[in-house]
């Protein structure tokens, strides 16, 4: 009778019990989707990506045997610690339970954002993302001359000659911007070490991938620094059917969060500030 209803005494039509029987034991295949979308930061901040934040997502996703773990990634970078964590933590569930993990790129992986995407066994990519940075960046501003013109004296006691190195009040100083040129060099190759640990022989032979260029869709694919070109849903089908099940799990931020309030005590300048660098993370890559 396959799906054929019946007519019962009461009036009503049900499904034939042999269809409902199936239909409860089948179990269509299932992936979870995880939005990485935002800049790279330590703590919890609306629209950041950090391990406190997204770890028992991270955690949840690779629960109940799924067919595949998405990460669906929009994000220009940050922290290079959280990239790492992130990435190690994703890496570590997917060794243990033999998930596989997928990567869709949006607008931008780059930098931390491209860190992330190492994470995954595929790294997939519109035509039109943004893929790469592989370099280190630290910027800031000083305002040697603004305390002299406002009359303010600055007074800063230190135990320790480097403790108070790069002061954006105080001129740069050439040994603090030397100190800081070998902490960037020893991050990059991080960086370096990771991507190449990740990707390994899927890259291009004589490619020089780590100048803190981005690549353009198809061109990071020819580079190996992407695996393909697709999008998320029909991806998941063409692999996994039609009947594949996308569990999209997102962070929900608390309800003062939503409001615009804050319960951590961060000062309207101090988010203001967070905002223009957050800003000029995205900036950086055209969006």
């Amino acid at each position: 009778m396959g799906g054929a209803l019946v007519h019962g005494a009461d009036g009503v039509y049900l499904r034939d019990m042999f269809s409902t029987l199936k239909s409860r034991l089948r179990r269509d295949p299932v992936v979870p989707v995880i939005r990485l979308s935002g800049v790279i930061a330590q703590g919890a901040r609306p629209g950041t990506i950090s391990d406190a934040a997204f770890g028992p997502l991270i955690e949840r996703a690779f629960r109940g045997k799924p067919r595949a773990v998405a990460l669906v990634i929009n994000s220009p970078g940050g922290s290079p610690a959280q990239s790492s964590l992130v990435g190690a933590r994703i890496r570590r569930l997917a060794d243990e339970t033999k998930v596989p993990v997928l990567a869709f790129v949006e607008d931008v992986a780059a930098s931390g954002g491209y860190w992330l995407a190492t994470a995954a066994d595929e790294i997939l990519v519109d035509a039109t993302s943004i893929v790469g940075s592989i370099g280190v960046i630290s910027a800031g501003f000083g305002f040697p001359a603004l305390l002299d013109r406002w009359g303010v004296e600055r007074r800063v006691y230190t135990a320790g000659r480097s403790k108070s190195q790069l002061d954006p009040f105080r001129p740069e100083n050439p040994e603090d911007v030397a100190r800081l040129d070998g902490l960037l060099a020893q991050l990059h190759e991080t960086f370096i070490a990771q991507v190449k640990g990740r990707r390994g022989a899927k890259l291009a032979a004589g490619a020089d991938l780590f100048t803190g260029e981005v690549f353009i869709g198809a061109r990071a694919v020819e580079l190996g620094l992407a695996d393909g070109v697709a999008h998320l849903e029909p991806e998941l089908k063409a692999r996994f059917g039609d009947k594949v099940r996308l569990v999209r799990l997102g962070v929900r931020r608390p309800l003062f969060g939503r409001l615009g309030l804050s319960l951590q005590g961060q000062s309207m300048a101090e988010g203001a500030m967070a905002a223009v660098e957050d800003r000029a993370l995205w900036a950086r890559y055209g969006l």
